[in-house]
C-alpha cells in the first residue's frame, strides 16, 4: 500500500506541476493524460488541486519508511 500511495503521489505531483508549466508557458504537455482529469476552464486550479494531493498522497507513504 506504502509503494501504491508513494507511486501515485508522484505521478500526480509530476502531473499538476507539468501541467501548471505548460498552462502558464504555454503548449508544452509532458503529462498529456492529465488533462482528461481537468475540466475545461478550470485548467489551473485543477492542476493546482492535482499537485498538492499528490503531495498529500506522498507525505504518508513517505512516513512509513
Amino acid at each position: 500500500m506504502k509503494n501504491l500511495l508513494g507511486y501515485l503521489g508522484f505521478v500526480l505531483i509530476l502531473g499538476g506541476g507539468t501541467g501548471l508549466l505548460s498552462d502558464r508557458l504555454g503548449g508544452f504537455r509532458l503529462f498529456g493524460f492529465v488533462r482528461f482529469l481537468v475540466p475545461d476552464g478550470h485548467e489551473t486550479a485543477g492542476y493546482a488541486v492535482l499537485l498538492v494531493l499528490g503531495v498529500l498522497l506522498a507525505i504518508p507513504a513517505a512516513r512509513r519508511g
